[in-house]
């Protein structure tokens, strides 16, 4: 990458930085675009030519990495910025050019405090096996809520961890844990083939980056079964369509044995989608619960799906949590507005509920 190139290119990322843009979007014809609060918007009027956006993917890349580019015209990868702060690039091809979707990395953990996470999240680990999915759509923030789960387990029990991702998003130093880190296409070729080999190497705690292809998810299931806990995600916007999504992509002969297995060793599923936070400056998450009890074990197994919202709705001692009994705690307390908070919700008779329980609780503690 020409000088003049790099420049211009680290000036980008340090914009970035300073207005705490989650996202960078480079493509060439239009200027830059940053993610701000969730919103997309251009932060200079000055376009990118082709040219400049090739010679800035490719100046970022190692020849192998250039190899695997020109083969599947696409590549993940991290990178570290002169002044120390990590991003996750993704380079991809659109109207036959170059253009980066760049993702700007926490270079710490936060408590769940801190991100605003219910705190049951951080129960899970605690546990010994078993599958336990964070799932949202992009940018919902599931690789920062899994790095948080690992951390804690990292820094409470004496395990050993293996994680595989696409690519490492989070450097985990080890504390009462050993941890060992492995990145898709630099040290492993395929996320279903590393978790295979990880199997010889005797981890207690598997962190699998995504559940991207029904090789991974077969692995993933394996793993589990064999008393490993194992951590992934999946691109599902609750849980329910996330245990059926697990299902569905495999075929009609087998998801019978697939529901069985699932209903073995499925723990727990966390879906989180981002909001605007009320009174601006970020956002924060609406986090839907299931924890796996023997009755949801047993739906999963017979196919009555349908009837898992409605144990959910009951569950909360076991730390269950519906979207819109999250959402109604968001809104309750002031972190998001109404229309934000009913803009996702479902079913407008649990928020309505939820809400008149905490108003009643706080009546109560008034006048106790």
């Amino acid at each position: 990458m020409q000088s003049s190139m790099r420049n211009r290119f680290h000036a980008i990322l340090d914009t970035s930085v300073e207005l705490q843009a989650s996202d960078i979007h480079i493509t060439s014809g239009v200027p830059p675009y940053m993610r701000l609060q969730g919103a997309m918007k251009p932060t200079t009027t000055e376009p990118m030519s082709a040219d400049e956006v090739e010679q800035m993917a490719m100046g970022l890349m190692s020849e192998e990495q250039r190899a695997i580019f020109a083969r599947e015209h696409t590549l993940d990868f991290a990178f570290f910025s002169e002044n120390g702060t990590r991003f996750r690039v993704n380079v991809f091809r659109q109207r036959s050019t170059i253009a980066m979707a760049i993702r700007r990395l926490d270079d710490e953990f936060r408590s769940v405090d801190e991100l605003t996470l219910p705190p049951q999240v951080l129960s899970i680990a605690d546990f010994h096996h078993g599958l336990v999915l964070v799932t949202g759509p992009t940018g919902s923030g599931k690789s920062t809520t899994l790095a948080t789960i690992i951390d804690k387990i990292n820094a409470t029990h004496p395990k050993h961890i293996i994680t595989i991702e696409d690519p490492l998003e989070f450097i985990h130093a080890n504390k009462m844990s050993l941890v060992r880190q492995r990145e898709l296409h630099c040290d492993v070729p395929s996320f279903h083939e590393a978790v295979r080999a990880s199997l010889r190497e005797d981890p207690d705690v598997l962190l699998v980056g995504e559940l991207r292809d029904l090789p991974t998810m077969r692995a993933a299931l394996t793993a589990a079964e064999t008393g490993h806990l194992v951590f992934s995600t999946l691109h599902t916007n609750d849980v329910v369509g996330t245990v059926s999504r697990m299902i569905g992509v495999f075929s009609a002969e087998e998801q019978d044995a697939i529901r069985n297995q699932l209903s073995r060793v499925l723990r727990a599923v966390v879906s989180q989608r981002l909001l605007k936070r009320a009174e601006g400056g970020g956002r924060v998450p609406a986090v839907e619960i299931m924890f796996v009890t023997p009755a949801i074990s047993n739906n999963i197994r017979r196919g009555e799906l349908e009837q898992i919202y409605s144990l959910m709705q009951t569950g909360n001692k076991e730390g269950m949590l519906l979207l819109e009994q999250s959402l109604a705690n968001l809104h309750a307390f002031g972190l998001i507005s109404q229309e934000e908070a009913l803009s996702l919700v479902r079913d407008q008779s649990i928020f309505e509920s939820r809400l008149l329980h905490i108003r009643e609780t706080r009546g109560a503690l008034q006048h106790a």
